[in-house]
């Protein structure tokens, strides 16, 4: 027999404890969430700097006309190297960095990289604060993301959100395809472009770029697996001469049937999106679809991988790329070529 019961009941009955109990659950969610944002950023926010660049503008009635610009970045080293994006630093007469503490000092240009929109500037400074470096290569969709960004100098500010998509290409200001970025929805504010991608426990995943016009709502990130490859080149060379084989790519699952066949190292590899006329894949013979496993010997598990890979080291010279081609496996021989920013 059923039994009928009153609104009134229902509210302060058996029901009501019920829903007094999920909204309790609800919100005992909502502060961790809360708590993991907060902690994330005050732990990151020390090293998040404002860069103020000074460009020169040519001349007008004899006058030299100067344009200014800026963005942010973060401190990653404690003797004073900071991570920004190269499109906020480029072709800068001037640069300055003021630190949340209210600190402010002049920078020098390390290195850029325009291909993958990312540069190194260094500061001389005491009693730094760096960041933590993480590992993009480990990130998963749906995960907590929060965009840190300092545009005043004197206050940072946040976005948070989740991971929205991995593997995605983005063009560069220099025209190259810059692959693996990291795409969120936490809001890229203006003036946060160069500041770090940070993960719940506060390691820098991603320095955000914003070389998208209408991409207000999304934030894309390089990931920092492809900044510190980078910023080591940078340092040592002051600049990345790469090899160049014409391919538009992204890391991509293997379907673990295929990966137990073969007795793969990787369960990832790089699925190739497009290939250049004229360029070393083409001559090689690969085609749309293939999935890139293995360069030279190495096994290559993301474009991380196959950027690392493709040095200096292997401008024209001969090397054997290795493929999925739907089940097969194929040995491609490939001579890179020089890249051209």
């Amino acid at each position: 027999m059923f039994q009928t019961i009153s609104l009134e009941e229902a509210a302060t009955g058996s029901l009501g404890v019920a829903a007094v109990t999920h909204h309790d659950g609800d919100s005992a969610l909502l502060d961790a969430y809360s708590n993991a944002v907060v902690s994330a950023a005050e732990r990151v926010s020390p090293s998040v700097a404002k860069i103020e660049v000074t460009q020169s503008g040519g001349t007008r009635n004899g006058e030299t006309r100067e344009r200014h610009g800026g963005g942010s970045g973060f401190v990653f080293t404690p003797d004073g190297l900071v991570m920004t994006n190269s499109h906020v630093v480029h072709n800068a007469s001037r640069i300055d960095l003021s630190l949340p503490d209210g600190r402010r000092f002049p920078a020098h240009l390390v290195g850029e990289d325009p291909a993958t929109d990312l540069a190194v500037i260094r500061i001389d400074a005491p009693h730094l604060t760096s960041v933590q470096l993480g590992d993009s290569q480990k990130l998963r969709v749906g995960q907590l993301a929060i965009a840190i960004g300092n545009p005043y100098g004197f206050q940072y500010t946040v976005t948070a959100g989740v991971v929205s998509a991995l593997g995605r290409s983005l063009r560069s200001y220099s025209g190259r395809m810059i692959d693996d970025v990291i795409q969120t929805d936490a809001s890229l504010n203006p003036g946060n472009s160069g500041g770090p991608l940070v993960s719940s426990d506060g390691q820098v995943i991603g320095v955000n770029t914003a070389t998208i016009m209408g991409a207000q709502g999304l934030c894309f990130a390089i990931g920092i697996n492809t900044a510190k490859f980078v910023a080591s080149r940078l340092l040592t060379q002051g600049r990345i001469r790469r090899a160049y084989i014409g391919v538009e790519a992204q890391t991509t699952p293997l379907h673990r049937r295929i990966v137990r066949f073969y007795d793969l190292p990787k369960e990832t590899g790089v699925v190739v999106a497009a290939v250049q006329e004229g360029s070393p894949a083409k001559r090689a013979g690969l085609r749309e679809g293939d999935v890139i496993i293995a360069f030279g010997g190495q096994p290559i598990a993301g474009v991380d991988d196959l950027h690392r890979l493709l040095t200096d080291a292997h401008v024209e010279v001969k090397n054997t790329i290795s493929v999925l081609r739907h089940t097969d496996k194929l040995e491609l021989s490939i001579v890179p070529q020089e890249g051209k920013e």
